[in-house]
């Protein structure tokens, strides 16, 4: 079928001044650092960023993903014996405890315990093995290509390793979940203790949430081999950035200047926006006539003033359609593009349902004519 592609170009009034230091005059000291824009996972700046390396506790995003994605909050998690002794930072679980896959997060992500990742791995796939091939395809589902998990800890393991970019592209996905962002945003938290005088209180090892305006998260990490490493997030005005530095001795000093640096020189502008109609296309033998067409989704991207007359907006559909159509029904599709390059593609979809008209509807359309 014929398809007409229409250009729209997109027209963006918006009024600001932009700050900071240029990203050339960034300095990072790790051995790679990346910020980039949490919406459209657009680079704002990098340092060696497809650089494979150790990525210690910072592992525990995609545990963290993994597990939301494939348990419940609430269910019950049974401590088996491989999760408790387990090297490194923990939250001293023994074997038989029981407590919820929230409870267990918190431990994760706040504390960074080793041994709940293992309880957590166990818990959703019986093994630490089976555990990290689900890791391995949710990253390659995010479009995370050159990483590779072998445990859920990030205990150093020659064939575990990540980049900056696979990472922040990880976060990212993470934070648009609702009960991930607000596990990773929480400064403290107590769980169960059982046999104990007090509960297990568990203070987040992540400075900037205390230190940092609009900070939300995410995740520290360190062994020998990996250095100090620091996936951060915040939050401003509606632009969601995420950084990431590896192998960096002042991790957290470096990725608020990071983050400075994209809030001082960017804003989040929507160029697309999923509840309004886009497009109109006829419908051949319908109860009506036409059909509006409404993005499947939103796009913002974080954006300088000069950029702004940078993007045009193409829309690919059929020149007409035939009844019945389904509400939600792909016919179109939208394309953004910056610079003439394809920067992210959307679905156009029917804004609602189209019956197919019967003989009396056909008589009843010649009598108006």
């Amino acid at each position: 079928m014929k398809t007409v592609k229409i250009t729209l170009v997109v027209t963006l009034l918006l009024m600001y001044t932009c700050f900071g230091a240029n990203a050339a005059e960034i300095n990072s000291t790790g051995a790679a650092a990346i910020l980039m824009d949490g919406a459209s996972n657009r680079v704002l700046y990098g340092k060696n960023i497809h650089q494979r390396l150790p990525i210690a506790s910072t592992t525990k995003i995609m545990t963290a993903i993994v597990a939301l994605e494939h348990g419940c909050l609430d269910e019950t998690v049974i401590i088996p014996p491989e999760a408790s002794g387990i090297e490194g930072s923990s939250i001293w679980l023994e074997a038989g405890e029981e407590h919820t896959l929230e409870d267990l997060l918190y431990g994760l992500m706040l504390r960074s315990g080793n041994d709940a990742a293992v309880a957590i791995a166990i818990h959703i796939s019986g093994s630490v093995e089976e555990f990290a091939k689900l890791m391995n395809a949710t990253a390659k589902k995010i479009g995370a290509y050159n990483t590779n998990f072998v445990n859920p800890h990030g205990l150093h393991d020659p064939d575990h390793y990540s980049t900056a970019y696979d990472l922040a592209l990880i976060a990212s996905y993470g934070l648009k979940n609702p009960d991930f962002e607000r596990i990773v945003a929480t400064k403290f938290r107590t769980i169960p203790w059982k046999g104990h005088e007090w509960n297990r209180a568990m203070r987040n090892k992540n400075r900037l949430l205390w230190q940092y305006e609009g900070a939300n998260g995410v995740k520290t990490g360190y062994t020998k081999k990996a250095g100090r490493c620091l996936v951060a997030s915040a939050k401003r005005d509606n632009m969601q950035l995420v950084s990431v530095v590896l192998n960096c001795g002042p991790m957290f000093e470096e990725s608020m200047e990071l983050l400075d640096y994209g809030f001082k020189n960017y804003k989040s502008v929507k160029l697309i926006s999923h509840n309004e109609i886009y497009a109109t296309i006829p419908v051949k033998n319908g109860k009506t006539n036409t059909l509006g067409l409404v993005p499947a989704e939103s796009f913002s991207i974080a954006l300088r003033e000069e950029e702004i007359g940078e993007f045009r907006i193409e829309k690919d559909l059929p020149p007409q359609i035939s009844a019945p159509v389904e509400k939600g029904q792909d016919i179109g599709k939208i394309r953004v593009y910056h610079n003439d390059k394809p920067i992210k593609e959307i679905s156009l979809r029917a804004f609602g349902k189209v019956e197919k008209q019967g003989f009396w509807d056909f008589i009843r359309r010649l009598f108006k004519k």
